[in-house]
C-alpha cells in the first residue's frame, strides 16, 4: 500500500470528484449540527441504530433510482454477502460471469445453492451451462456486473435479461461501477437501456462515483423484508452512522444537479483519442468506461512501466496476478471528470515511449 493522493489520478474510482467536493462537504457538516449521535449510530438497525435518516435516505434513494425499495448496507461488499448469502437456498442455481467481483464469489460461497461460472460476457456458454440443470427444481439466479471492475468493459445486459425473460431466472446486477455513470444522471446501465423492471435485485454502491461509502440493494418490498430478516451483514452490524448517511443524501442531490458526468465523457473520448494517435489501440482492452485497461507482460514490464509513470507524476496501478490470469496483467488506468485533456495527453505519450 501507498499514498500517492499528491500525484495526478488516473487510479481511484472517484470518477466525478465528489470524494473532494467541499459544497457537499459543508452541506454534511450543517446537517449534521443539528444532529444528537453525530459519532456513531449506538447499534445494529434492528436494535438502536435506526434512524429516520436511514429510511428517508432508501426512499430517496429508491426514486431516484427508478426502484420499489432500497435497503442500505455499510458497503458494496457487505450488500453481496448479505444478498447472495441469504436469498438462494438450498436446491437453487446460481450462474455468475466469471469475470465477477470477489465479494459476489465470496457471497455465493456462503449460499447454500449450487453455483457456476460462465465464459464473460457469454450468452451462448450460459446457455449450454443452463440447459444442462434445466430439469432440476429450484429457483435460478443470475448474477452479473453491468461495468467489470478490471476490464472495464460492459455486460451484454439486453441479452441477459431476455434470456433471464425467457427462462425464468432471477437477474440479479451489481451496478457498482456505472453508478454515477451511466443513464440519466448517472442512474446506471439498467435504467439506461430501460431494463430496470426485468430485474430481481440491483446493487448500487456509493463510494465509487458518489465519492463517500456504503451501498444498497434495490428491488422488491418482499426482498427488502426478507433481507431485514435473514441477511447477516446488514443484521449483525452497527448501522452506516449518519454522517455516512448525509454524505450520500448530499452526493445524490449534488448527482441531480452536476455537470461532471458530461465532463467524465468527454474526457473518456479524449483518453480513447489519444490512445489512437499514439498507436496504442492493440494495448488497450475495448471499454467505453471510465476504466481503460492497458495489457502489458511480463509482470516485470506492468510493474517497471507503472513506476515510470509514477515517477513523472501519474498515479497508475499495476494490476497482477492472482487479480488477473498472468497472461493479461495490466495497467488500469481510470478516467476522471477532472483529468484535463494536456494530462491525458501527456500520460498516454508518456505511456507510448515506455511500452
Amino acid at each position: 500500500m501507498s499514498d500517492h493522493h499528491d500525484m495526478i489520478d488516473f487510479s481511484s474510482n472517484d470518477y466525478l470528484g465528489f470524494s473532494s467536493n467541499r459544497q457537499i462537504a459543508k452541506n454534511v457538516e450543517n446537517h449534521g449540527a443539528e444532529l444528537k449521535h453525530v459519532n456513531g449510530s449506538t447499534g445494529s438497525r434492528l436494535l438502536s441504530g435506526n434512524f429516520a435518516l436511514h429510511e428517508n435516505l432508501e426512499t430517496e434513494l429508491a426514486v431516484y433510482f427508478e426502484a420499489e425499495t432500497a435497503l442500505l448496507f455499510n458497503s458494496g461488499y457487505d450488500a453481496n454477502i448479505g444478498l447472495l448469502a441469504s436469498v438462494p437456498q438450498r436446491g437453487d442455481i446460481i450462474f455468475y460471469d466469471e469475470l465477477c467481483h470477489a465479494s459476489i464469489r465470496d457471497g455465493i460461497q456462503l449460499s447454500k445453492a449450487r453455483s457456476y461460472s460462465f465464459k464473460h460476457n457469454s450468452v451462448e456458454n450460459l446457455s449450454k451451462k443452463f440447459q444442462k440443470t434445466k430439469s432440476e427444481k429450484g429457483e435460478v439466479y443470475l448474477i452479473v456486473e453491468a461495468i467489470y471492475s478490471m476490464d472495464g468493459d460492459q455486460s451484454p445486459l439486453s441479452e441477459l435479461a431476455e434470456f433471464s425473460q425467457q427462462h425464468g431466472l432471477r437477474l440479479i446486477v451489481d451496478e457498482a461501477h456505472s453508478t454515477g455513470v451511466f443513464g440519466p444522471g448517472g442512474r446506471g446501465l439498467t435504467v439506461d437501456l430501460k431494463l430496470h423492471t426485468q430485474v430481481f435485485a440491483r446493487i448500487h454502491t456509493f463510494g465509487k462515483a458518489m465519492g463517500c461509502h456504503g451501498a444498497a440493494v434495490f428491488g422488491e418490498v418482499a426482498l427488502k423484508n426478507y433481507l431485514i430478516n435473514f441477511a447477516r451483514s446488514f443484521i449483525y452490524t452497527t448501522a452506516m452512522p449518519l454522517h455516512n448517511v448525509l454524505s450520500i443524501k448530499y452526493s445524490l442531490d449534488a448527482l441531480r444537479n452536476t455537470e461532471e458526468i458530461d465532463k467524465l465523457w468527454w474526457n473518456i473520448n479524449e483518453f480513447k483519442r489519444f490512445i489512437n494517435l499514439y498507436g496504442m489501440k492493440a494495448y488497450f482492452l475495448e471499454s467505453r468506461s471510465p476504466i481503460q485497461s492497458c495489457l502489458l507482460s511480463p509482470s516485470e514490464k506492468v510493474k517497471a512501466t507503472a513506476h515510470k509513470l509514477l515517477k513523472n507524476n501519474f498515479d497508475a496501478r499495476p494490476i497482477l496476478s492472482p487479480t488477473v490470469s498472468k497472461e493479461k496483467e495490466r495497467i488500469r488506468f481510470c478516467v476522471h471528470s477532472y483529468n484535463t485533456s494536456e494530462e491525458i495527453q501527456e500520460l498516454l505519450f508518456l505511456l507510448s515511449t515506455f511500452v
